[in-house]
């Protein structure tokens, strides 16, 4: 046992300093390549850290980065009002509803203008649809329908013109506001097919154990309310009104991006405001959030990966500097997401309502399929496990329901080819994953030498599947289905091939580099429990 110790410990000390030297290099490599190619790169803006150019390729981030002040003016006025109606008149979930109701209302009318129509009529018939059908056994079928009908009409027409409805009413094409309807509006589809839903259940046999997950809960334990409670227990009739609904759909800080929060969840929270986070936690969680940003500044203006992907000049680089873009443009996505969507969550917590965090572990902390897409985009993650996954059979029908909520979740982003080849690529990678894993419960681990082969055949797996998912990135993000075939013969050359050797050792390092950090995460659990 202490030789073992003994032996954990160098090899500890060996993975951190190769990690290291491997950060190192990437570090220093992306330096020069962003020297010696900004000449050739599209967007990039001056910036204000130390003379250098600032990468703003990236449409979604530059419009955020853009509007961050008079974000933070807006939102800052609707706390306030929202905070004194509340705290005046002791208002309750309809009462409040209202009130947000108003405020999201003058806010989407500045996002969209009159297309403000085209949401709020989608919505009300959404509702009729499930007051309607949603006690009848194919309900699912007619909310799915309705509502896929409109996320694929959305984009086919682009929102739709207010001159296809006659003359008279064309003058309306003129005030479309500042954002595209019908991109915010795919949240709304998340959000009107879980109200259906939650409405459908609501008198159904819940089998969610309340006691049972209050012993082993630790939050519930402490006589908080965790958000997985606040989801699964069922909620009144009378929360299911038109007011409530509607407000559950535009609440103003999370329409926009998200993160994507269940319907019973919210309406819980709409009467008893969050009690997980402390107002020095939600102060804590801001300040986080803004050393986040100064990092993502600091990224933008020396290391220029967004600006590669987008003016195709992977095409002229190497296969290690083709990874060095990829990687870089992973981490830079991760980032952006993690900034938007906490700075969203930030605002939603200080008005008492708890959303599901997006990305609660590191994206160079995972190491399978699984854990990358539980740690990613989390909240959807939830809302396709409590609504698409389960309802198709859960892990019964696992192989097939990865094809349908990976093909869902392209289609729910863009309707574009290459998210469609990122979506099935990743359920290919995802199908030999999930046929390891089932194997590999069957074994009965025992001995110090089996334990030690498990653990070098687990890294090795988690190898391949980073490399997986660095591919499936790539064809999704950086080099299109069209660079597949590129790509491919560019690492079967030789220098491709010792790259890609190279590649799988590094990431075969850093995978045992995660277990050891998953190791010390629960040894600290149990040093907690006593």
């Amino acid at each position: 046992m202490v030789k073992m110790g003994s032996w954990r410990q160098k090899e500890l000390a060996f993975l951190v300093l190769y990690a290291a030297v491997f950060y190192l290099y990437l570090v220093r490599r992306s330096l020069q390549l962003s020297h010696d190619h900004h000449a050739k790169l599209y967007g990039l803006r001056h910036g204000w850290i130390a003379g250098r150019l600032n990468d703003v390729s990236d449409a979604q981030w530059r419009n955020f980065r853009g509007n961050l002040p008079i974000l933070i003016l807006v939102f800052g006025i609707f706390t306030l009002v929202a905070s004194i109606f509340r705290r005046s008149f002791c208002l309750e979930a309809k009462g409040m509803s209202i009130v947000w109701v108003l405020i999201s209302l003058a806010y989407l009318s500045y996002l969209h203008g009159a297309c403000i129509i085209f949401v709020i009529a989608i919505a009300s018939f959404n509702f009729l649809i499930v007051k309607i059908f949603g006690r009848t056994r194919y309900f699912p079928f007619v909310l799915w329908s309705f509502n896929l009908f409109f996320l694929l009409f959305n984009r086919v027409y682009e929102g739709y013109r207010f001159s296809s409805f006659g003359e008279y009413w064309s003058y309306l094409d003129n005030f479309r506001g500042t954002f595209r309807w019908h991109i915010c509006f795919n949240f709304v589809v998340l959000r009107m097919i879980s109200f259906g839903y939650d409405y459908h259940w609501a008198e159904q046999y819940n089998r969610f154990d309340k006691k049972k997950h209050i012993q082993h809960c630790h939050h519930c334990s402490l006589g908080k309310t965790c958000y997985l409670f606040l989801q699964e227990r069922s909620v009144t009739n009378d929360k299911f009104s038109f007011s409530i609904y509607l407000c559950y759909l535009v609440y103003a800080p999370l329409y926009i991006a998200g993160p994507i929060i269940s319907f019973n969840a919210f309406v819980s929270q709409l009467n008893s405001p969050q009690s997980i986070y402390s107002s020095r936690e939600i102060a804590l969680y801001g300040f986080r959030w803004v050393s986040s940003l100064f990092l993502m500044e600091s990224i933008s203006h020396f290391f220029y990966f967004n600006a590669f992907a987008i003016s195709g000049m992977w095409k002229q680089l190497s296969p290690m500097d083709i990874f060095i873009i990829g990687y870089g443009v992973l981490n830079f996505m991760w980032l952006k997401f993690l900034l938007i969507w906490r700075y969203f969550r930030f605002w939603s917590l200080i008005n008492g309502i708890v959303a599901p965090e997006n990305m609660p572990r590191c994206i160079n902390n995972c190491h399978n399929l699984e854990s990358f897409w539980k740690n990613w985009h989390a909240s959807f993650n939830k809302w396709l496990v409590r609504y698409v996954y389960i309802p198709l059979g859960g892990a019964q029908k696992k192989m097939l329901n990865v094809w349908v909520i990976f093909t869902f979740v392209a289609i729910w982003h863009d309707l574009e080819w290459k998210l469609i080849s990122w979506a099935w690529l990743t359920c290919i990678f995802f199908i030999p994953e999930m046929l390891v894993k089932s194997v590999a419960k069957g074994f009965q681990v025992e001995g110090a030498l089996s334990r030690f082969i498990f653990r070098e055949l687990s890294a090795v797996a988690g190898a391949v599947t980073i490399t997986c998912l660095m591919v499936a990135n790539l064809v999704g993000f950086v080099i299109g289905p069209s660079g597949i075939n590129w790509l491919v013969s560019g690492f079967l050359q030789e220098e491709g091939l010792a790259t890609l050797g190279g590649l799988l050792f590094s990431f075969y390092v850093g995978t045992k580099l995660m277990f050891h950090i998953s190791d010390a995460k629960k040894q600290k659990n149990r040093l907690d429990e006593t």
